[in-house]
C-alpha cells in the first residue's frame, strides 16, 4: 500500500486501554507494515492492530479507535494529533476501497437480470408471440379481419363496385388466376392491396385505364405472390403492435383503433413489390404474359426489365384471359 510508506515515520501520543476494566496508559502510536503499532514510553511494543481491522468509535473529541468487533480495547488520540488521525482515516479508506462490495455486486447482478428480462421482452417476446398467433388464428377469423378492414378502406376509397354483370366477369377472371376473393373500389390511391383472409382489393383504374385484362391480371398475381412471401396477418400484427397481438391471441379480437390504423397504413403506404422469380413463376403457371404488367408499372421498362426479359410467355401464343364481352363488362364494373 503506497500510503503506508508515506506515513512510515509518523508517531503520536495517545491513551491505550487493553480491556474494559484496565487503567488507560500513555502510549506511543506509530504506523508499521499494514499495522498500527502501540508502544509504551520505553518503545516496547504493547500490541499491533491490523489497519484493515480498525474501527472508529463515534462521539469522541479527538478520535477513539478499537479493533473491529472488540470495543473493550481502545486507543484515544487527542485533537492535537490530527496528523495521525488523518493518516489512520486515509489508510482505513484505502483499505475499504479494496474490499469486495457484496451489496454492489448484488445490485449489478440484479441490474443484469433486469436488463436480460427487458431485452427478452423487447426483442424476443413480440416475435415469438406473433409467430404463435399466426399459428393459432383460424382462417375464418382471418377472413373476418379482412372484411373489417375492407369496411374501413371503403370509407376512403368509396364503396365496392357492384355492377352485377361486371362482378360475374370479375369472378371469371379470378377463377382463371386461381382466386375468387376479389373486390374493386373506385378510389384506392394504389393499384391493389391484399388483406388477411386472402382478399385482394383492386382500384378501378387497373381495368379502365388499359385495353387488355393482362395488366389487371398482373396486379392480381403480384398480390398473390406477396401473400405467399409474407402472411398478411403478420403485417397487420407488426403494424398493430405487441399489445394488440396479445389481445388477438387471448380474446380473438383487435381493437377498433388498431383496425382503423391499419387501414390508414395500407392506403397511405407505398405498394410492396414481390420477388421477381416468384412473380414470374405465377405468370408462367397461369399462362399470363408479364410484359403488359411490367409496362404498366413502368412504361420505360427500366425498373421492370427483369420481368420483361424473363416473361415466360414471350414469343408464345396465349388464350385471351376473358372474352371481349366479359372484359367490357369488367371495365364498366364501377359504372363506367
Amino acid at each position: 500500500m503506497t500510503a503506508l510508506t508515506r506515513y512510515a515515520r509518523l508517531e503520536a501520543t495517545g491513551l491505550w486501554r487493553p480491556d474494559t476494566g484496565a487503567q488507560r496508559q500513555e502510549v506511543i502510536v506509530s504506523i508499521g507494515d499494514a499495522t498500527l503499532v502501540i508502544s509504551d514510553l520505553n518503545d516496547t511494543a504493547l500490541t499491533h492492530w491490523s489497519i484493515p481491522a480498525i474501527a472508529r468509535a463515534p462521539g469522541s473529541e479527538g478520535a477513539t479507535y478499537h479493533p473491529d468487533g472488540d470495543t473493550g480495547e481502545t486507543l484515544d488520540l487527542p485533537p492535537n494529533e490530527s496528523e495521525m488521525i488523518n493518516a489512520i482515516e486515509t489508510l482505513r479508506l484505502a483499505v475499504a476501497r479494496t474490499r469486495p462490495r457484496p451489496g454492489r455486486l448484488r445490485w449489478l447482478g440484479a441490474l443484469a437480470s433486469v436488463s436480460a428480462v427487458a431485452a427478452l421482452v423487447l426483442f424476443w417476446l413480440p416475435g415469438a408471440m406473433r409467430d404463435n398467433t399466426l399459428r393459432v388464428v383460424p382462417q375464418v377469423k382471418r377472413e373476418a379481419l379482412g372484411v373489417a378492414i375492407i369496411d374501413r378502406v371503403q370509407r376512403v376509397a368509396g364503396p365496392m363496385c357492384s355492377d352485377a354483370a361486371g362482378l360475374r366477369a370479375l369472378r371469371s377472371l379470378g377463377r382463371r388466376l386461381g382466386t375468387t376473393k376479389l373486390a374493386v373500389v373506385p378510389g384506392l390511391t394504389r393499384p391493389a392491396l391484399h388483406l388477411p383472409g386472402g382478399v385482394i382489393v383492386l382500384d378501378r383504374s387497373v381495368f379502365e385505364d388499359w385495353e387488355e385484362p393482362d395488366v389487371a391480371a398482373g396486379f392480381i398475381l403480384a398480390e398473390l405472390a406477396l401473400q405467399v412471401e409474407r402472411d398478411p396477418l403478420a403485417r397487420l400484427l407488426d403494424v398493430a403492435g405487441p399489445w394488440e397481438n396479445f389481445r388477438l391471441l387471448t380474446t380473438g379480437e383487435l381493437s377498433e383503433q388498431a383496425l382503423d390504423a391499419y387501414a390508414e397504413h395500407l392506403i397511405t403506404s407505398a405498394p410492396d413489390t414481390p420477388d421477381t422469380p416468384n412473380l414470374l413463376a405465377l405468370f408462367e403457371g397461369t399462362d399470363v404474359p408479364a410484359t403488359p404488367y411490367a409496362r404498366a408499372r413502368d412504361i420505360t421498362g427500366e425498373t421492370t426489365l427483369a420481368l420483361i426479359e424473363g416473361d415466360p410467355m414471350q414469343g408464345r401464343d396465349t388464350e385471351p384471359l376473358l372474352p371481349d364481352s366479359s372484359w367490357l363488362r369488367l371495365q364498366n364494373l364501377c359504372g363506367g
